[in-house]
């Protein structure tokens, strides 16, 4: 009896371990995806090296479960196995609420991307073989019959490329990312997808099975909530990691109304600026505007009573008159500060909430302007701040390749007039902490501002590519998180 006991919490200590190594693992993959441009070598090989350090398999082999064992040896067939094991540890631990699933599946798809980027291109076609996606490939002859046009419709192909390699005639529908950005040719309702681009619709399919997985997980976890073992470990997994909440302030207070216009210029990130500039013109926001603005604005320390008293009275400067207002739009501002209803104490929207996010529409503000705006549009906007021509480039270059994080991060540098921001961008509300920090010489935010806004000259820039002080490693950034690996250790 006491044998069997021992092999069950030898199994627990087991679990527990692999589940906090693919925590860590899923940090590290969210701290290069804002430090590093995704589709470069340079992020694919620090992602390697990290792979190694935390013992997860990384190599290029294809995985065959009936004999994986016997190809790839007893420690990497181990590997996998415990690979597997924290993957379905962590659909536990995060299928919990929208935002620890949005977290989760971002993390995996940028961590398919990778693998599946790595294997060999029979091992690609054999994987889509094996999951049921399987497309048409063109003939030669139709593929030396469109051939000016694969090759003026996708950037990285030339005319010896198209003969070498597959295209794949794909429904438009399934190939959404690539229509958007252009990077395919269509014709007929059909997409016409290169090899080396096919990544794209298996990941789309990646995130459809996840997202439904997560789902059904979901329902299971009044049963796994009883069981006194695992919840403990599936709580400590889901709030640690997923980074700072902004709800909860030492600034409550300390930020005035009358502070707020010189602070949108001058520590807003752009997503704000834009809300805030769009209220005051307008004197009214739609509900995404008002929840986005709303949350971030109590991040940054606005009081319940501040906040009333601040849409108010702009409420009030358009159609809206004071009693409107306390009819139609108090309730929600505090049910936002868990006053009603739920009595939820809301958080600010991360980056990843406010990229993935239902989409603005016409005549609404919210959302991410590098990922919701026209690109001529952002661009005309960038100038109308002063940025440096060179600096809209390097923004635009960002936003082309879908890196949106790392566009508002140089428009960070661009705006403090700094060559390295120093830290990795996930939360509007960080990005009004960083700024003041340096704009304050290092000092929280303070009753009273008196700095003055640097101007945004030209300055030199490593480039998206170049490592900096921000990209400290994987495995020293999840170190810090001492609560953690403390609950890990095993009794």
């Amino acid at each position: 009896m006491a044998s069997a006991r021992r092999g069950s919490e030898q199994c627990d200590g087991e679990e527990r371990g692999q589940a906090r190594r693919g925590v860590n693992m899923l940090k590290m993959v969210e701290n290069l995806g804002v430090s590093y441009v995704k589709t470069t070598e340079q992020y694919r090989k620090k992602l390697h090296s990290e792979f190694s350090g935390l013992g997860f398999p990384h190599k290029e082999e294809a995985d065959d479960s009936n004999s994986s064992k016997n190809q790839a040896g007893p420690t990497e067939y181990e590997k996998r196995r415990k690979d597997h094991i924290s993957h379905f540890i962590l659909r536990l631990a995060y299928c919990q609420t929208e935002d620890l699933r949005r977290w989760f599946i971002q993390q995996e798809m940028d961590l398919f991307r990778y693998r599946f980027s790595e294997l060999p291109s029979k091992y690609k076609t054999d994987f889509l073989h094996k999951n049921n996606l399987k497309y048409d490939t063109m003939s030669v002859e139709e593929k030396n019959h469109l051939k000016d046009q694969l090759i003026n419709s996708s950037y990285s192909v030339s005319g010896s490329t198209v003969a070498e390699q597959d295209f794949y005639k794909v429904p438009f529908q399934d190939a959404l990312d690539l229509v958007r950005t252009r990077k395919v040719y269509l014709k007929a309702g059909y997409a016409y997808i290169p090899h080396q681009d096919i990544v794209a619709i298996v990941l789309n399919d990646f995130r459809t099975r996840l997202s439904k997985a997560l789902a059904l997980t979901a329902r299971s976890l009044p049963a796994v909530q009883s069981d006194e073992r695992l919840q403990p470990l599936l709580n400590h997994l889901s709030h640690a990691y997923v980074g700072q909440d902004y709800s909860i302030q030492k600034n409550i207070g300390k930020v005035s109304l009358e502070q707020i216009d010189p602070l949108s210029a001058k520590s807003f990130p752009l997503c704000m600026r834009q809300l805030h500039k769009a209220l005051r013109e307008n004197h009214h926001l739609r509900h995404g505007g008002r929840m986005q603005y709303g949350l971030f604005l109590k991040g940054i320390g606005l009081t319940l009573d501040q906040a009333m008293q601040f849409w108010r009275s702009e409420f009030v400067k358009g159609k809206v008159d004071a009693d409107k207002f306390d009819k139609a739009y108090a309730y929600s501002i505090r049910h936002m500060f868990g006053k009603e209803g739920k009595r939820t104490d809301y958080t600010p929207y991360s980056c990843m909430k406010v990229i993935l996010s239902n989409p603005p529409s016409q005549g609404d503000f919210h959302g991410c302007p590098f990922r919701h705006s026209d690109p001529e549009l952002l661009k005309q906007k960038l100038q109308s701040y002063k940025l440096s021509p060179g600096g809209i480039m390097q923004i635009l270059d960002l936003v082309k390749g879908m890196h949106y994080q790392l566009a508002c991060q140089k428009y960070f540098e661009l705006t403090h007039n700094i060559d390295d921001a120093g830290f990795s961008l996930n939360h509007p509300n960080q990005y009004f902490m960083e700024s003041q920090k340096l704009l304050g010489g290092g000092k929280e935010v303070k009753k009273e501002v008196e700095v003055s806004q640097r101007g945004p000259e030209n300055t030199p820039s490593n480039g998206p590519d170049v490592p900096s002080t921000r990209q400290k490693s994987s495995t020293q950034a999840v170190d810090d998180m001492g609560d953690l690996d403390s609950y890990f250790i095993d009794e």
